[in-house]
């Protein structure tokens, strides 16, 4: 078994099983055994963790969660590396599951109740940047036992997740990640930490899992439509961004117009300005005034 984490032995590994890197799969694997070991450090990964990680690659990270955690369940799309993780660089390991599928269609509720008696786990993933933001909503959607998802990502999406209003980085990801965690930005890792090398930097984030939601909100899909609204047309005002959303039941201008008065905000704010607190706010205004309109009704 080949200790992974440095160039020489990734090389010498592709070239073993003739392996070509399938662009379709944005695959980019770490050479850098000091960041692979500061990850474990940033998840925090102990002998009693159950280590949900998603897309092993040749198995490299795999490597030092084994050493690190009770089990790991390793879930890799691509069946070409199967091979290679389950006859080669995991073989010596006893404590990971290997499972040949795509993230976003595995039961990972069902994986948790099997390999960790529905006791909440924690993720690591090195993600393709084409697919980043589906699986970590899928993930926090889901609403699958999480304690928390250490994620190397493109630099610029990680410093997306923990902004706040008013920033150019600042939108419906930003939300998201903040209603159901704490994002907290672990370190940078240069392009030069990968094979072959991508265009750009990436980061190790870690979202830590809130037990219960920052704000309360009635209607959590109607808030969610509302920031999405809000952030698909971003430099038009709120008024006119969710005027014009064909998804969300909260298209009467009026509506909105009078909200925004009750909130005490002005009537030409975008919403790039709002908070979580204000979006929920938002959403709970909305919501009392169709209970009304119902209820004048009936």
């Amino acid at each position: 078994m080949a200790a992974l984490g440095n160039p020489t032995n990734t090389i010498a590994i592709l070239k073993k099983y003739n392996f070509n890197l399938q662009k379709k799969f944005g695959q980019n694997f770490l050479i850098d055994a000091n960041i692979l070991q500061n990850i474990i450090l940033a998840a925090d990964v102990n002998k009693d963790d159950c280590v949900l990680e998603i897309g092993p690659g040749i198995g490299a990270m795999t490597q030092y969660l084994c050493e690190n955690a009770r089990e790991v369940v390793a879930v890799e799309i691509d069946k070409k590396l199967i091979p290679i993780l389950r006859d080669d660089t995991l073989s010596a390991y006893k404590n990971v599951t290997i499972i040949n599928e795509d993230i976003l269609k595995t039961d990972i509720g069902a994986i948790v109740q099997k390999k960790n008696g529905g006791n909440p786990i924690k993720v690591v993933a090195n993600l393709p940047y084409y697919i980043t933001t589906p699986i970590i909503m899928g993930l926090f959607e889901s609403n699958v036992p999480l304690e928390s998802i250490t994620i190397m990502v493109q630099k610029e999406v990680a410093q997306r997740m923990q902004v706040g209003p008013g920033t150019k980085d600042y939108g419906a990801l930003s939300l998201a990640v903040q209603y159901y965690a704490k994002p907290e930005l672990r370190m940078t890792v240069p392009a030069t930490c990968f094979i072959p090398r991508p265009n750009v930097d990436s980061a190790v984030i870690k979202l830590t899992r809130h037990k219960t939601p920052p704000v309360r909100v009635k209607d959590e899909k109607l808030m969610f439509g509302l920031i999405r609204a809000a952030f698909n047309q971003r430099r038009k005002t709120l008024v006119n961004s969710l005027g014009n959303a064909v998804d969300i039941n909260a298209a009467d201008k009026e509506k909105v117009l009078a909200a925004l008065d009750a909130m005490g905000l002005p009537a030409t704010i975008r919403g790039e300005a709002l908070t979580l607190e204000q979006f929920a706010g938002l959403a709970d205004f909305i919501c009392a005034q169709a209970e009304t309109a119902h209820n004048s009704l009936t």
